[in-house]
């Protein structure tokens, strides 16, 4: 199933999980993406972790999701620091164990690969290549990324939405966004989008807080702001992660329900290989299931996102 497709006919939610570091942690991984399969995901996906380091244990978890679940599994591909053959040969791999899509990315630059320009003249430079390498050899459906407060490269917002734009003119079929707080950044994205003629559906992503250093961590990498009466929430229970966990939780829910207020297409949500927070959002949205992640905690409310609106992912 193309998940074009079923953004055509239905509002999405979907999953994002991360690779461990050793093989020894992917049955663990497994794990917990089946167990938040009773919410009816229409899609997920596996990253391939911080600068690409995990990319085996990646494909390896999404071939097993597509041999052992029903789900609809979304490949992750990065091209930076590959050989062009390699990344042909991964997408080879996934087309036929029967993966129908990909989420193409630049990806995160490994430690000392300081170049803004690939260190090999046989390396795509931008996601808007490997796009268009896969729009050319394969008949996968391809989702590319995008960034509601523009990419940490780029210069201006104009200038990440010509990037966005060539991403669609190559071939894209839908957009994830990056993490926000502020769904005003998401609104504004679509705004800027419309007005540049982007016309493909954009999904935002979501991330529950965990716990405050985490996301001070996360949105310092990847350009994203965090509300000031939020983070003064987050630096009030910095040292108990379970208030702020409960911060996290129903932050989450409101702006998810402002979002769904306002007729986004779906919603991507980060759940950083944790069922309990994303359990708890989900029931509270109204996705009830019997079985609970984990033992609850008790902490104090969050304030909801703007109402008018984890890692540095690839331009």
């Amino acid at each position: 199933m193309k998940i074009k497709d079923l953004l055509k006919r239905k509002r999405t939610i979907s999953f994002e999980f991360f690779p461990p570091r050793e093989a020894d942690g992917v049955p663990g991984v497994i794990e917990v993406i089946k167990g938040l399969q009773r919410f009816g995901p229409d899609f997920v996906s596996v990253t391939y972790g911080a600068g690409g380091g995990t990319r085996e244990h990646t494909e390896s978890i999404t071939l097993r999701l597509r041999q052992e679940t029903d789900l609809v599994v979304m490949a992750h591909l990065t091209c930076v620091a590959q050989s062009r053959s390699a990344v042909h040969s991964v997408l080879q791999r996934l087309a036929a164990a029967g993966i129908e899509n990909i989420i193409a990315l630049r990806g995160d630059r490994p430690p000392g690969y300081e170049s803004a320009a690939p260190s090999d003249a046989d390396e795509f430079a931008h996601a808007t290549e490997l796009i268009e390498h896969i729009r050319r050899n394969f008949d996968f459906g391809v989702a590319a990324a995008c960034y509601p407060e523009g990419h940490t490269e780029s210069a201006d917002l104009d200038t990440d939405l010509k990037y966005i734009r060539l991403k669609q003119d190559w071939g894209a079929d839908f957009l994830i966004t990056q993490l926000f707080y502020d769904n005003a950044h998401y609104y504004g994205l679509l705004e800027r989008a419309a007005k540049a003629g982007i016309t493909l559906p954009i999904v935002p992503g979501v991330l529950p807080i965990q716990n405050t250093p985490q996301i001070r961590r996360f949105t310092a990498l990847c350009g994203a702001t965090i509300p000031a009466a939020l983070d003064a929430q987050l630096e009030r229970y910095a040292d108990d992660n379970r208030a702020v966990r409960e911060i996290g939780i129903e932050y989450a829910v409101r702006q998810v329900e402002d979002l769904w207020a306002n007729g986004v297409p779906g919603v991507h949500f980060y759940v950083l290989n944790r069922s309990y927070s994303i359990s708890r959002i989900l029931e509270t949205l109204g996705l009830r299931d019997a079985g609970p992640a984990d033992a609850p905690a008790s902490g104090p409310s969050a304030s909801g996102p703007s109402a008018s609106g984890p890692s540095a992912s690839s331009v």
